[in-house]
């Protein structure tokens, strides 16, 4: 879904744990930026050093390997709050009222449904990387110059649980919607026509809210 953000607030409980969650996957998101920002700077670092000194940074490859998970997680939930993942909007447009509350609260359910299975699996594959009683607390490390793994792995489940509990604040706020019938509910994203992103991003570019 492109432009700002369409997700309501009031004053209710549940627009104030949505808030909160709020500042948390913004934290995270921020954290996938920088790490987005600091591969570029090795990038920058591995190929000078191999044109200029011959040297290419040691370890490059295993660096990217413990920093994508920041990358490629850290910011799932924040994106999940403003409807950014893939969405079949062309289809869910089509619905309102009530229908459509069900349409988005049955999507929700499924997602979080696979998500705590994922949660599962990627605690397990952390767990059997971690031990104490190892150097460096691991089990195995990368090929080349031996960075433990494990801060990576546990990244994993950290992640999807913060996009567990967005996924219940939304299954929250479709449920109330739907039961109360609700136009506009909070803490969700609302479906924006062609005009209205055209306007929000028009907004943006222009440095209003």
């Amino acid at each position: 879904m492109a432009g700002a953000s369409t997700v309501l607030e009031d004053g209710s409980l549940l627009s104030r744990l949505d808030r909160h969650l709020a500042k948390l996957e913004r934290f995270f998101a921020l954290l996938s930026g920088i790490a987005v920002f600091s591969l570029m700077f090795l990038a920058a670092y591995s190929v000078g050093g191999r044109k200029f000194f011959g040297s290419p940074m040691a370890g490059y490859v295993d660096w990217i390997e413990v920093i994508m998970p920041l990358i490629a997680f850290m910011g799932i939930a924040y994106v999940q709050r403003d409807g950014g993942h893939i969405r079949m909007d062309i289809v869910i447009g089509q619905l309102k009222g009530r229908v459509l509350w069900a349409a988005e609260l049955l999507s929700v359910v499924l997602i979080l449904l696979l998500i705590v299975g994922l949660i599962w699996g990627s605690w397990a594959h952390f767990d059997r990387s971690f031990d104490m009683s190892r150097p460096l607390w691991s089990r195995d490390s990368t090929i080349d110059i031996g960075l433990p793994v494990w801060p990576s792995k546990i990244l994993v489940p950290v992640a999807f649980s913060v996009l567990c509990l967005r996924l219940l604040l939304q299954i929250w706020a479709y449920g109330r919607a739907l039961v109360l019938g609700l136009e506009e509910p909070v803490s969700v994203p609302l479906i924006q026509s062609v005009a209205e992103q055209a306007a929000s991003e028009a907004d943006q570019l222009e440095g209003r809210d």
